[in-house]
């Protein structure tokens, strides 16, 4: 265990270099303490990127070729940063003519829904999105936090279906999305990433199947829009897909300052970090990230100290101060999941805390709200 007292979970092993905890889905450390995250960082720095981008000028130029008449590609998109960033690379750098299409997670802050029209102009590019039902999110919302541990498996399962239906419906096969799932690294490397197959969200972010939300709330056939294609379906149809971040090199900050910069693409305040341009497009990212906290220890503020750490913009030290302080505020919008859901605070704590597995048992039971008297 850390005997580092500037964590903020003591009983909790930190890495060495960075400031993940040891609850970090899919971290290790190395004989040395070190988290995969920090040794993906060191991988990164030692790629021949310059080879990479060869490498996808060719897969681009195949793809333009094989397409014809039709799109040379479809790209999912949000309107954040990563939707604004990859359409200029395809379309200004590259000439790429693609379809983009988004899931709605139907959460929208209005700067997120302004990010995305304003790239739709920007790039001239055709858009499909598609919207479930009000009532269906809410329901998925309260089945999600017993379900997966957060309250956004409609949008972890949709923004995983709905592209391969749309590549198959449109029939593109190649999808092409943005940050590269190394980036992180408590999941994939740079060396050692996850296989994109019709189960890559399954295996990310969603955790669990489509058929295991049917309930008395929910049917089968409402769950249409986040049924994965089987392999053999996409198989037929070709349907593959990339990240550019494994093609090109990442860097968010100098990414959010060119699409600002060029775009005009906007930030704005985000519950449970500091950063301003991360999940900008969603009213409940706090929530999500709460919940990791209460689950894990540790939440969104913590994952962006460590990149900061890693990219040499911040102390370490400084970045556990600053995760300590953020990660544990209890976001203004949890009160709109609460009423969506029909939870209770104490309801919604408790479901969390039930599902600490491993060492994040140890952590303590999370203040409930003080009760105000008639």
């Amino acid at each position: 265990m850390s005997e580092d007292t500037a964590t903020p979970f003591p009983t909790l092993q930190y890495c060495l270099r960075c400031c993940l905890p040891e609850t970090s889905e899919g971290l290790e450390f190395d004989e040395l303490g070190i988290c995969k995250a920090c040794r993906s960082s060191e991988m990164k720095m030692h790629i021949d990127w310059v080879a990479r981008e060869v490498e996808l000028r060719k897969l681009l130029d195949h793809a333009r070729e094989e397409a014809g008449t039709n799109y040379d590609c479809l790209v999912p998109i949000s309107g954040g940063k990563d939707s604004c960033f990859q359409l200029h690379v395809l379309c200004k750098v590259y000439g790429i003519k693609p379809l983009t299409t988004t899931f709605s997670h139907t959460w929208w802050t209005e700067t997120g829904w302004w990010n995305l029209q304003n790239c739709l102009q920007q790039f001239d590019v055709d858009h499909v999105m598609f919207t479930p039902n009000r009532k269906l999110v809410n329901n998925l919302a309260r089945q999600s936090l017993p379900q997966i541990g957060d309250s956004c498996w409609h949008c972890h399962a949709g923004v995983g279906a709905w592209p391969l239906q749309t590549a198959r419906m449109f029939k593109i096969p190649l999808i092409i999305w943005g940050e590269s799932a190394a980036e992180f690294g408590s999941k994939a490397t740079y060396e050692d990433q996850i296989e994109f197959d019709e189960e890559y969200y399954l295996k990310v972010s969603t955790k669990v199947h489509p058929d295991k939300m049917v309930s008395d709330q929910v049917s089968r056939r409402d769950l249409r829009p986040f049924q994965l294609p089987t392999r053999e379906e996409l198989q037929a149809e070709g349907v593959h897909g990339i990240h550019l971040g494994d093609y090109l090199f990442w860097d968010g900050e100098r990414q959010v300052d060119f699409i600002k910069r060029e775009y005009g693409w906007r930030e704005d305040h985000v519950e449970g970090t500091y950063k301003r341009y991360k999940s900008v497009e969603c009213r409940m990212a706090g929530v999500h990230d709460y919940a990791k906290w209460v689950k894990r220890g540790f939440g969104r503020a913590t994952d962006h100290v460590s990149v900061d750490v890693r990219n040499g913009l911040m102390s370490r030290e400084e970045g556990l101060a600053l995760a300590k302080q953020i990660d544990a505020e209890r976001p203004g919008e949890l009160d709109y999941y609460l009423g969506i859901t029909g939870y209770t605070e104490e309801e919604f704590l408790e479901i969390l805390e039930s599902q600490r597995r491993g060492v994040a048992a140890s952590l303590p039971k999370v203040p409930r709200p003080k009760t105000v008297k008639a």
